[in-house]
């Protein structure tokens, strides 16, 4: 009988009917597929009129546009917050699109569970700056981060989607640059694979209420416009070698297109000796933890509060 590795965990709860709602929504707002020919910088407004409009971010949080590294980006700040302890949030939307308020306000989520602050940079997108400007900038910023003198294992990073991407990109850059890593990373749906190899690409492409397999294709190719560097660590960071990275953290839903993303990294990194979890969600959409009204997404910080105060001695947090 196969024997489940155990830095894996199912989570055993039934979907909440707000889950089964926001996938419904989810199904039917996707809108027209994207083709070679789509406007992206359009579209990316079109998104930024509708993050602007659908997610509030509290009057008690602290939002102080600033650079770091050179790179633009905010300070999120609580009350809760002791500043040095640092949350570096790296934002999804495949690396073509941001959503300033929703991930402004998962990361005051997450600032007000782990008592930290969240830089989150505001880096160059695609197709405007492809591969390796998104990096570029993630590498700058936590060079900036630690030339500040922030001690770099009072440092959380975290991503979700292309986000997680860059965060384990960052943490490879990082190893070859000869700097010390942070005290753990964050991935929530980490986007690993360019070559889309994942089995779960095709066994949920049309199941999976946000992502399809034909929008990838065309973010890809706007991304990294040329296939020989669809294997390059710094663009599938699943190739790259995970040996020394500091403990991470995987969070997924279970018929996500990049569920197996994440499992194959997951298990490599638990191979190369890294103290790893993975935790798989029942029918919990794509990056479920930025819709702050699901109740899993609550229940999936306080997981996220658990791993960093055990491995980062943050007495303070509670489960």
């Amino acid at each position: 009988m196969h024997r489940r590795p155990g830095y894996r965990r199912e989570i055993e709860i039934r979907p909440s009917w707000r889950t089964h709602a926001l996938n419904a929504l989810l199904r039917l707002t996707m809108g027209a597929p994207l083709t070679h020919d789509s406007d992206v910088a359009a579209l990316r407004r079109r998104y930024e009129k509708l993050d602007a409009r659908q997610f509030k971010v509290g009057p008690e949080v602290g939002r102080t546009p600033v650079e770091c590294g050179g790179v633009p980006g905010e300070w999120i700040a609580v009350p809760e917050t002791r500043t040095e302890r640092v949350v570096l949030y790296l934002h999804g939307g495949s690396f073509a699109f941001r959503f300033p308020n929703a991930h402004a306000a998962l990361a005051a989520r997450l600032c007000r569970r782990l008592r930290a602050r969240a830089f989150v940079p505001d880096y160059r997108l695609a197709p405007e700056h492809p591969f390796p400007a998104a990096p570029d900038d993630c590498h700058a910023v936590y060079r900036g981060l630690l030339a500040q003198g922030i001690d770099p294992r009072q440092i959380v990073l975290a991503g979700d989607s292309a986000g997680g991407n860059l965060a384990l990109v960052t943490l490879h850059r990082a190893r070859a640059a000869g700097l010390p890593p942070p005290g753990c990373a964050v991935l929530l749906s980490p986007a690993v694979d360019c070559t889309m190899g994942s089995p779960s690409m095709v066994a949920f492409d049309g199941r999976d209420p946000m992502i399809r397999i034909a929008n990838l294709l065309v973010l890809r190719r706007h991304y990294v416009p040329s296939p020989h560097q669809y294997t390059n660590p710094e663009v599938s960071p699943l190739f790259a070698d995970f040996g020394g990275f500091p403990p991470l953290f995987f969070q997924v839903g279970n018929t996500e297109l990049l569920l197996d993303d994440a499992t194959r990294a997951a298990e490599k990194a638990h191979e190369a000796g890294v103290d790893v979890e993975l935790e798989l969600w029942p029918g919990a959409p794509h990056a479920f933890q930025l819709a702050g009204f699901l109740p899993e997404a609550a229940l999936a910080i306080d997981h996220i509060a658990r791993f960093v105060r055990m491995r980062l001695g943050w007495a303070d947090i509670s489960d």
